[in-house]
């Protein structure tokens, strides 16, 4: 059965594709319409996926919806709890089903009509599935556990900001998080949200910009980590509370707290904070129920910091890679499976995942456009030779080939890469892409090589090969690989093995043998503020715009002439 999920929401919206247990296709709707953190509801999504696929609209089987903001015109026998996107107002599902005090989507909402702007058949079954559920078992579906704890945190869905899971003895418990608390009063709990208001005081923009704060937190010192984590407490059943009575006091007291102390300061406070009282709850259901495997997802996750932290408690942690809401339309699918087959169909389908390379390929375009383009020539020679080459002598390239990455973290598919031998890339290369960053760039290694340069451990090695989790690096390699080292000695690598990405890995390779260094820096192919490069019209503009200073694809390496 091919199965369509869709994430509409006020950001991060997108769509996937599954054929039964097999994933087909999955975007999200900023690296379409090119607005970072697109939201609405996911039309170019939804027509990418079908495309990448080839499949017609007439053969989709079911539809999953999350519960989140769809257009008011959808809305009805409730009047719909409605925020305002950009020229229009959405009705937020998951709310109105609160306010209303419904529990099924379907008494208030007119999936009929929706089917019908979608272009898709009248009577297909429509499911809709849980914010925390979905993003749950995006992560432990990727596992082959016998056993684990599946804990989601983030800044809020279906009227929660958490939920904990248990898989033991052939069974999956909801502990905290279910449907059973869509109708409760709503819980001031959330440190994805503190950190959100944290990320904000400090001049950021928040949902966008956390990751500059956990990066400012290692120049700073933890003054008011206690006066912030005094307001949260710990449970004996895990559940994270707080003291604070509304959102408005929790960021009214936080500006107070935060007052005239440095901003580096301020972050290291507020990640010290998170890492105390996530590591607290974390282990304490642990130890309850008697696991040593975390599987992790929701937006808190994407703090690198934290699941380093988390990765030491236990024997093997998976961060899922799309660990905010764009992973939803994943995990709803995943949902809808579990609802229809069962648990014991669901868990013999697990697996360990290979990529996230969900959106499309554009090799057989991309060579075509650069060899025409005014003002850009090919290199003769092998494109991984060449490319290893140009990286030795300081030069910054991307690598544009195979499918388009999902989630956050661009992956070696695009990617720019640069010598990381001279710290001072960071600096040039942030200017060439208008960023402004405290941390240095994430490193790639060969497999073979990581556990040499990074303290890659069982417990850490499958997180790795997605870059959702800092290691120590080795003190050897400190000095040879500034660029990628942060100022706490620690880096968010990124395995690569051979087979998966070849291409990549041969690039490794023949830097190495003509450095010696086994790593390079890997950063996303993007400006500031703008989506991962998607379209080759998109690179070649990179190009000619100097972001980098060469392109390798699989057909060679191009440079501006």
């Amino acid at each position: 059965m091919i199965i369509l999920s869709l994430h509409s929401a006020l950001q991060d919206s997108g769509a996937a594709l599954f054929d039964d247990y097999r994933l087909r296709a999955a975007v999200q709707q900023e690296r379409l319409t090119r607005r970072k953190g697109d939201g609405g509801l996911p039309r170019e999504a939804l027509a990418e996926v079908l495309e990448i696929a080839a499949v017609p609209a007439d053969r989709v089987g079911a539809l999953v919806l999350s519960r989140g903001h769809y257009p008011l015109s959808y809305f009805r026998g409730a009047s719909p709890v409605s925020v305002e996107f950009g020229a229009e107002s959405l009705g937020d599902l998951a709310m109105t089903l609160a306010a209303s005090g419904a529990l099924h989507s379907a008494r208030i909402f007119d999936s009929r009509a929706l089917l019908a702007d979608l272009g898709l058949a009248p009577d297909l079954p429509v499911f809709f599935s849980n914010h925390h559920r979905a993003h749950a078992l995006s992560a432990l579906f990727h596992t082959d556990w016998d056993e684990a704890l599946v804990y989601t945190a983030d800044g809020g869905g279906d009227n929660l900001h958490y939920s904990h899971h248990v898989l033991k003895k052939d069974r999956l418990d909801c502990l905290f998080g279910d449907d059973r608390w869509l109708r409760a009063k709503r819980r001031v709990d959330s440190l994805g949200l503190l950190y959100g208001m944290a990320t904000e005081a400090l001049g950021f923009r928040p949902n966008r910009h956390e990751g500059k704060l956990t990066g400012l937190a290692g120049y700073g010192k933890a003054r008011i980590a206690d006066a912030i984590a005094g307001h949260f407490t710990v449970g004996a059943d895990g559940r994270i509370d707080s003291d604070f009575a509304t959102l408005a006091a929790m960021r009214t007291r936080l500006r107070e707290l935060i007052a005239g102390h440095a901003p580096e300061d301020v972050a290291a406070s507020v990640q010290e904070a998170l890492e105390r009282v996530m590591l607290a709850s974390v282990k304490r259901l642990l130890d309850r129920h008697g696991v040593r495997r975390l599987a992790l997802a929701g937006g808190v996750f994407a703090n690198v910091r934290l699941n380093r932290l988390l990765a030491e408690a236990v024997d093997e942690i998976f961060i899922f890679p799309g660990m905010g809401d764009e992973g939803l339309p994943i995990g709803g699918a995943l949902d809808y499976l579990l609802a229809r087959d069962g648990l014991p169909a669901w868990l013999a389908e697990r697996h360990r995942l290979d990529d996230v390379f969900w959106g499309r390929s554009y090799d057989d375009a991309i060579g075509a456009m650069l060899e025409k383009a005014p003002g850009v020539v090919r290199l003769a020679g092998d494109p991984a030779e060449r490319a290893a080459g140009l990286l030795a002598r300081g030069l910054a390239g991307a690598l544009y080939a195979g499918r388009m990455e999902f989630g956050p973290r661009a992956l070696g598919n695009r990617s720019i890469m640069a010598s990381p031998a001279d710290a001072a890339i960071n600096q040039r290369l942030n200017e060439r892409l208008n960023r402004s960053e405290f941390m240095p760039f994430a490193p790639c290694v060969l497999a073979e090589d990581a556990a040499a340069v990074f303290d890659i451990t069982p417990a850490n090695a499958y997180a790795c090969r997605f870059m959702t989790v800092t290691t120590a690096v080795r003190p050897a390699w400190r000095a040879r690989i500034p660029a990628v080292v942060h100022v706490d000695g620690t880096a968010r690598p990124q395995i690569v093995e051979t087979a998966r990405q070849p291409l990549y890995a041969d690039i490794l390779r023949r830097f190495k043998a003509k450095t010696g260094l086994p790593v390079l820096v890997n950063t996303s192919f993007n400006a500031h503020e703008e989506p991962i490069v998607n379209r080759p019209e998109e690179c070649l503009r990179a190009l000619l715009e100097d972001r980098v200073d060469f392109v390798v694809t699989v057909d060679g390496v191009y440079t501006r002439s």
